[in-house]
């Protein structure tokens, strides 16, 4: 039935029945750049040509971050850029499947060693959340937590003030863009728990950063953030 309602074309070439996923094909899947190493052993941020040791961007040696690792399954670009532009902006809600398919596999190949005590999402500001009717950064990471069958919450953490748009802001700006924006939920108790944090999309980290420093603060043990996409 579902089929029916939602048909497995693949969303950037059209094709019918695609795979490995639902909506993309193996052939625009390919195309789509991924993570790989070598990478930032922290941000996960990729760089260019051959590293033979463990490397730490300039960003995150001027900085540590306050999450212990952030990875991504792929670019911001190609088929699955678009599969994220779709469920953010035009309720693509049947793409969540393979976005967190996407989530899945990048989790069992970054963080294998790690047993996580619970998943929560970066959260959006209530009016935004009412104008686009939902949080795809909650809906990716609840698809994630009925996948590895933990515990996720959408209210660990709450936006408590607007923020601009991070599209077009220097890195510093990014940053300062998001200061204070985050508090913990009224009811959440995060200390002592090792927190899987997810988004849809990296580029920076400074709203991911933001939110780990704001879980650390109330006594996390570890932040590791997930993406399905890195800008």
């Amino acid at each position: 039935m579902s089929d029916m309602l939602y048909p497995r074309n693949c969303l950037q070439c059209g094709v019918s029945s695609p795979e490995p996923f639902r909506h993309i094909c193996w052939d625009c899947f390919s195309d789509t750049p991924k993570i790989e190493a070598p990478f930032c052993a922290l941000c996960g941020d990729p760089v260019a040509g051959s590293i033979q040791h463990d490397y730490i961007c300039f960003a995150c040696a001027r900085e540590k971050p306050a999450f212990e690792r952030a990875r991504s399954a792929v670019r911001y670009e190609g088929a699955v850029g678009n599969a994220v532009r779709d469920l953010k902006y035009k309720h693509a809600l049947w793409l969540v499947r393979d976005m967190a398919e996407l989530l899945f596999n990048c989790l069992q190949a970054e963080y294998p060693e790690i047993l996580f005590d619970q998943i929560t999402a970066v959260p959006l500001h209530p009016p935004r959340r009412r104008e686009r009717g939902f949080n795809q950064s909650a809906v990716l990471g609840a698809a994630l937590a009925r996948r590895l069958e933990l515990p996720f919450s959408e209210r660990l953490l709450r936006r408590v003030r607007p923020t601009v748009s991070q599209t077009g802001l220097t890195a510093p700006q990014r940053a300062a863009n998001v200061c204070g924006a985050f508090r913990v939920g009224w009811f959440a108790r995060p200390a002592g728990r090792r927190i899987l944090l997810v988004d849809d999309v990296m580029t920076t980290g400074a709203t991911v950063n933001a939110c780990a420093k704001t879980l650390k603060q109330a006594g996390a043990v570890s932040v590791h953030v997930i993406t399905v996409a890195r800008g």
